[in-house]
């Protein structure tokens, strides 16, 4: 079978099955593992699929978000795994600012550090960090019903007033050429500001993140290090001397 034919065979299944393998597109176009796995790089270079362990699933729409809810349930154990990682990177006397992300939510409970202020723009956050006694500010604006996030000109104007020794932030693409993206633009505006003002940026990401791209760019690369719980070697290497990669097992 021809590049093009396998293209369009792949193309199809996924249509079809949203998440297909490896395996069953070997015996469905007499390929061997080699060749299929050479259609998936080509194809994900093209913007068709995202590439996953053992097998390839649909890019996500650069639009779609979901609520506050269905992130928080998803993928909970590698969150609070990374979580974990990055709280314990924040340091007695630190100022920080914790993103509205779900992943970050999960971070607020191991803050031990005692001698912190808190900035955030997370409506779910609050009631956690001063149920642990952590001091927090708020910044203003519109809150968003489906990210419980305040955005807005008035976040950005709130923003303004602070600078930040950590800042940790959740987006919903990670991509070497396209950067950190997220759905809304006006989110984007917000997370973008608060990386600016940080002395260190740090972006806590489960591997489902890696090769998604979203509608509004935060940032590149370079300007925050990255936590996750997985990341393919293959894939790791697109981001050699972009930025740093610190992948949490245990």
């Amino acid at each position: 079978m021809l590049t093009p034919e396998r293209h369009r065979v792949i193309l199809q299944l996924l249509k079809e099955k949203n998440i297909i393998k490896i395996q069953e597109v070997m015996e469905l176009t007499n390929s061997s593992e080699s060749t299929i796995r050479r259609d998936l790089s080509m194809l994900e270079k093209q913007k068709y699929l995202k590439r996953i362990h053992g097998g390839a699933k649909v890019l996500q729409g650069k639009l779609q978000e979901p609520s506050m809810e269905e992130k928080s349930s998803k993928n909970l154990q590698e969150k609070r795994l990374i979580a974990k990682y990055a709280a314990s990177l924040v340091e007695k006397g630190d100022c920080i600012y914790l993103d509205a992300g779900s992943t970050i939510f999960e971070m607020i409970e191991y803050l031990e550090v005692k001698d912190i202020v808190v900035v955030t723009n997370g409506l779910m956050h609050f009631s956690s960090l001063i149920n642990k006694g952590i001091p927090v500010y708020g910044i203003g604006g519109f809150v968003k019903p489906k990210t419980n996030a305040f955005v807005g000109r008035g976040a950005l104007a709130s923003l303004e007033l602070y600078r930040f020794d950590k800042c940790f932030m959740g987006v919903n693409g990670i991509h070497p050429q396209f950067g950190y993206t997220t759905p809304d633009q006006e989110e984007a505006l917000v997370k973008q500001r608060a990386i600016s003002l940080t002395r260190e940026a740090f972006v806590i990401a489960d591997s489902s993140k890696f090769s998604e791209i979203s509608f509004a760019k935060i940032t590149d690369i370079h300007e925050a290090s990255i936590i996750t719980n997985e990341i393919d070697t293959g894939m790791e290497k697109q981001y050699l001397n972009r930025t740093t990669i610190k992948v949490v097992t245990t």
